[in-house]
C-alpha cells in the first residue's frame, strides 16, 4: 500500500499510455501513434474517427508529451465538442481539464476576448446572429435607399458573408470586376456601413468571428507566436467542412510565423467523400491539397466500418466510386453482409410515402423502436406527403428543424436585455428592448432618444437615464428613466452579486415575464415558460463555469446551435434533410426522393462539381444506415401546381443489381423502363468532366445522351410517358378499358380493374391483383393485356 494515497491517486490519475491503444485496429493504432509531421486521418463513414482523435488526444498527454492546456482540438458543433471532451475525461479523469476542445468559433471567441483590443475593440463585445445582423442590414439598405436598386436584406447577407469566409471586404468588392447591377455597386457601400456599425456597436457577426482572428494573428506576429508556443498539438475534425477563412486560421496557427520557429504539430481529420457543404462555403480543395498545403504529410486511411452491414456499405462503395476527386477507399464491415436494400418506386408522392409508413410499422412490429428509424430526404418541400401519410398511419414522428429555441421571439427579447448591460454601445439590441414590454416608447420618440445620444456623445442606455433632458412627456420620460435605471443597476450589480439572480433580478424589474404572464394569449404561458427555461439553463452555466461572467454566457449561448441539442430518445420516427443527417446513424434509414432533378438536384447539374456534391450527399444518407436501408421515388410528382413524369436517379444505376431487392420497378407502375447495362438506368451525366475552364465535356469524346438533353428521344428508341399520344396504343388490346375488366400484369398476374382515371395517353388504372396487392398504373406503357 502506498504510504502516499493523494500521490497514489494522482499517479494514477493518467492511465498507462499502453492501454490507450488496446482494442484498436492497425490503422487507428497507426493514427494514435504517429509523431513528428503533419497527419491526415482519412476516416470513412462509421470508421471510429471520434475514437481516434480521443484517445490520440488521451495517449499524448497520458506520454507527457503535453499538458492538456497545450491541446487545441477542434469540432464544427458542439454537440460534437462535448462528446469528444467527455470521452477524453472518461479515459483521463480530471487530468483532462483545461484542454481547448471547442468549435472554430467558440475557439476564436476565446483568443479575441483576451487580444481583440489590438484590432480596435474591447473585449465586451457582441455577438450578432443572422437575425441580429439582417435587422442592421435592413436599416442601412433603407438609408442608402438601396432597396430601389433590388438589394434585399437577405441577398445582402449572403453575399457579405460569402465574401468575409472568403476573406474580402467592401475595398476588395469594389475592385472586383464590376459591379454588373446597380444592386451590385449599392452593396459595395452598404457593406461598408455594415462593417462601420459593426464596429462602432463594438459587435462583431458571426463571419467576423473567425475573420477578426485570421486578422489579428496575421497582422501581430507577436500573437501568432504566442498562442503557437502555448499549443504543441493542433487537431481538427471534418476537415473537408473548412472553408477558406478557417484554412487559413489553422495555417497561420499550425505554420510557423518565422523560419524555424515554434509551431503545432498539426492533425486533421476527415473525408473527402461526405464534403456535401459547398454551399456553405466548404472547399474541398482544403483536403484534397493537404499534402500540398503541409509538406510531409503522413496520411493515414480508416477503412473498416464499426456501423453498417456489408451489403449497405458496398452500394456505398459503388455509389462514390463514380467520383474521381477522392482519396481512392474502400468501406468494410465485420457484421457480416445483412439485408440486401430494399427499392421502391411508387405512382406518387402518397404511394411511396404509404410504402415509407407500411414499412415503418412492419419494423416496428419486428421490435424496432420509433427513434430507431429515420426518413431522409433531399428537400424540405418533400415532407407533405410523408407527414399526411405518416399520420393516417398512426406512425409518431418529429421533424428535425424547427424554430430554434434561441431564435424564439421571447427568448431573444430576454437575451437584448442581456446584451444591453453587458454591451451599453450595441444600439440593436437596446433598441430591440426599449418597448418590450409595451411601455409607450413608439419610433418617433425612440428617434429623439437616438438623436439625443448621437448629440451628447453617449450610449443608448446612458440617454435613457437623463430622458428628462429630452422634453417629451411626463409617462414616455418615467419610463425610460426607469429601464435605464434597472440596466444601470444590473451592471452595478454584476460586480459583487450571482449571476442568475441579476438576471432574474433584471427581467422581473423590467416585467418582460410578467407581461407574459397576465397576457390573455393562451400561448404566452409558453412563451413565459421559455424564459423560465432560459433562466435555469443560466443556474446550470454557474454552476458549471463558477468564474463565468455574463458575457461568457452570452457567447455560449449566441455559439449553440439547435442541431447540438438533438434528442434521439424520444420515440419518434425522424424526418430531417440529407444534409442534417450528416453526423447521425439509425438502424434503419428510409432516402425518398431518388429521381432527376431532386436527387440529384436540378440545380447541381449545371454547377461544376454540382452532380459529385449530390452524389456524396447521397453517400452520406446510405452511411447513416446500420442494418436497414430503403430506397423509394415516384414515377410521377406534383410540383408548382403540376404533376411531373419522374426519371429514376442516376444514382440507383450505380448500385449492383444483387444489393437489391425491388419490391416495386417503375416499370410496373407505368414509370419509365429501364435502359443501358442490365436492363437498368444509364445515362451518361457521370462521365461529365470540366476542362478548367468551366465547359463541360464528356470524359472519352463520348457523345452526350439523352441524360444531357432531356428533351431528346434516346437512341434505344425508348419512349417516355409523356412523349407517348394515343395513336401509340395498341388498337384491340387495352385502348378501351372499362372499370371490371380482368387484365394480366407481366409481373403482377392477374387482376381486375378497380378504377380508370384520366384518359388518352395519361389514363390510370387502379388494380386488384389476384395476389392481394393494389397497385396504380399507366394503361399506355404498363405490360398488361386483357386476361
Amino acid at each position: 500500500m502506498s504510504s502516499n494515497p493523494s500521490s497514489a491517486r494522482a499517479a494514477s490519475a493518467v492511465p498507462d499510455a499502453d492501454r490507450l491503444v488496446v482494442g484498436l485496429n492497425p490503422q487507428q493504432r497507426e493514427a494514435v501513434l504517429h509523431r513528428g509531421s503533419p497527419l491526415l486521418i482519412v476516416a470513412g463513414a462509421g470508421s471510429g474517427k471520434t475514437r481516434v482523435l480521443t484517445h490520440r488526444i488521451a495517449h499524448l498527454i497520458a506520454t507527457g508529451e503535453a499538458w492538456p492546456s497545450q491541446i487545441l482540438a477542434i469540432t464544427f458543433t458542439n454537440k460534437a465538442a462535448n462528446e469528444m471532451r467527455e470521452r477524453v475525461g472518461a479515459l483521463l479523469g480530471g487530468v483532462a481539464e483545461g484542454m481547448w476542445i471547442s468549435t472554430f468559433h467558440s475557439a476564436c471567441v476565446r483568443i479575441l476576448r483576451r487580444e481583440i483590443a489590438e484590432l480596435g475593440y474591447r473585449s465586451g463585445f457582441t455577438i450578432y446572429d443572422t437575425h441580429d445582423s439582417r435587422t442592421l442590414l435592413k436599416r442601412i439598405i433603407k438609408e442608402h435607399h438601396a432597396d430601389a436598386d433590388g438589394l434585399t436584406p437577405a441577398a445582402a447577407q449572403h453575399r457579405i458573408s460569402q465574401l468575409k469566409n472568403e476573406l474580402r471586404d467592401a475595398d476588395d468588392l469594389a475592385r472586383a470586376e464590376g459591379a454588373h447591377s446597380p444592386a451590385d455597386a449599392a452593396l459595395v457601400d452598404v457593406f461598408r456601413d455594415y462593417d462601420w456599425a459593426l464596429q462602432h456597436a463594438n459587435a462583431l457577426d458571426f463571419d467576423d468571428i473567425l475573420v477578426q482572428t485570421v486578422h489579428l494573428l496575421e497582422a501581430f506576429p507577436e500573437v501568432r507566436r504566442r498562442y503557437q508556443r502555448r499549443f504543441r498539438h493542433v487537431l481538427v475534425d471534418e476537415y473537408q467542412d473548412t472553408n477558406h477563412a478557417q484554412y487559413e486560421l489553422i495555417r497561420l496557427l499550425a505554420t510557423p510565423a518565422e523560419e524555424g520557429g515554434p509551431a503545432p504539430e498539426l492533425t486533421v481529420v476527415g473525408d473527402s467523400d461526405q464534403s456535401i457543404y459547398a454551399f456553405r462555403g466548404a472547399d474541398l480543395r482544403n483536403i484534397t491539397h493537404f499534402d500540398e498545403d503541409f509538406p510531409g504529410t503522413r496520411m493515414i486511411l480508416l477503412e473498416q466500418n464499426y456501423r453498417s452491414t456489408q451489403r449497405i456499405l458496398s452500394a456505398a462503395n459503388a455509389v462514390i466510386g463514380h467520383n474521381f476527386d477522392r482519396a481512392d477507399k474502400n468501406l468494410w464491415s465485420a457484421l457480416g453482409d445483412g439485408d440486401r436494400i430494399t427499392v421502391y418506386a411508387g405512382y406518387s408522392a402518397h404511394d411511396e410515402a404509404q410504402f415509407v409508413a407500411d414499412e415503418i410499422r412492419r419494423l416496428h412490429r419486428e421490435g424496432l423502436g420509433w427513434s430507431d428509424i429515420a426518413v431522409f430526404y433531399r428537400t424540405n418541400a418533400q415532407t407533405r406527403a410523408l407527414e399526411e401519410i405518416l399520420v393516417r398511419a398512426g406512425v409518431p414522428y418529429r421533424l428535425i428543424g424547427g424554430t430554434r429555441f434561441y431564435d424564439r421571439a421571447e427568448v431573444k427579447d430576454a437575451l437584448a436585455y442581456l446584451i444591453a448591460v453587458v454591451n451599453p454601445a450595441d444600439d440593436l439590441a437596446v433598441r430591440r428592448i426599449l418597448n418590450v414590454p409595451r411601455r409607450g416608447i413608439g419610433p418617433t420618440t425612440e428617434q429623439r432618444l437616438v438623436t439625443f445620444a448621437a448629440r451628447e456623445g453617449i450610449d443608448l442606455p446612458a440617454a435613457l437615464v437623463r430622458a428628462e433632458e429630452i422634453g417629451l412627456g411626463p409617462k414616455v420620460t418615467g419610463a425610460m428613466t426607469a429601464l435605464g435605471g434597472a440596466l444601470a443597476d444590473a451592471r452595478a450589480a454584476l460586480a459583487d452579486q450571482p449571476l442568475d439572480g441579476v438576471v432574474a433580478d433584471l427581467l422581473d424589474r423590467v416585467g418582460l415575464v410578467r407581461a407574459l404572464r397576465e397576457s390573455q394569449d393562451p400561448q404566452d404561458e409558453a412563451r413565459a415558460e421559455n424564459l423560465d427555461e432560459l433562466l435555469a439553463q443560466l443556474v446550470d452555466y454557474t454552476e458549471r463555469e463558477a468564474d463565468a461572467t455574463l458575457a461568457d454566457f452570452l457567447a455560449d449561448v449566441q455559439l449553440t446551435a439547435a442541431a447540438d441539442e438533438l434528442d434521439a430518445g424520444q420515440g419518434a420516427v425522424s424526418l430531417m434533410t440529407l444534409h442534417t443527417a450528416k453526423g447521425l446513424e439509425y438502424p434503419a434509414v428510409f432516402i425518398t426522393g431518388l429521381e432527376e432533378g431532386l436527387l440529384p438536384h436540378r440545380m447541381s447539374l449545371d454547377e461544376v462539381g454540382g452532380i459529385a456534391e449530390e452524389r456524396r450527399l447521397f453517400y452520406v444518407g446510405i452511411t447513416r444506415a446500420q442494418r436497414h436501408l430503403a430506397l423509394s421515388m415516384a414515377v410521377s410528382r406534383t410540383a408548382y401546381g403540376q404533376t411531373n413524369d419522374q426519371i429514376p436517379s442516376r444514382f440507383l444505376d450505380e448500385i449492383p443489381e444483387d444489393l437489391l431487392d425491388w419490391r416495386q420497378r417503375p416499370e410496373e407502375v407505368g414509370g419509365v423502363r429501364a435502359l443501358g447495362r442490365g436492363g437498368r438506368w444509364r445515362d451518361a451525366e457521370d462521365d461529365v468532366r470540366h476542362d478548367g475552364r468551366g465547359r463541360r465535356a464528356l470524359a472519352g469524346g463520348a457523345r452526350p445522351t439523352h441524360a444531357d438533353h432531356p428533351g431528346r428521344r434516346p437512341a434505344s428508341g425508348h419512349r417516355w410517358a409523356n412523349e407517348i399520344t394515343t395513336a401509340d396504343i395498341p388498337r384491340g388490346q387495352v385502348a378501351d378499358l372499362a372499370e371490371g375488366d380482368r387484365i394480366r400484369h407481366g409481373s403482377f398476374g392477374e387482376g381486375i380493374v378497380l378504377q380508370l382515371t384520366g384518359r388518352g395517353a395519361k389514363q390510370v388504372a387502379t388494380v386488384r391483383f389476384d395476389s392481394g396487392a393494389r397497385k396504380k398504373l399507366v394503361v399506355a406503357v404498363a405490360p398488361i393485356e386483357r386476361a
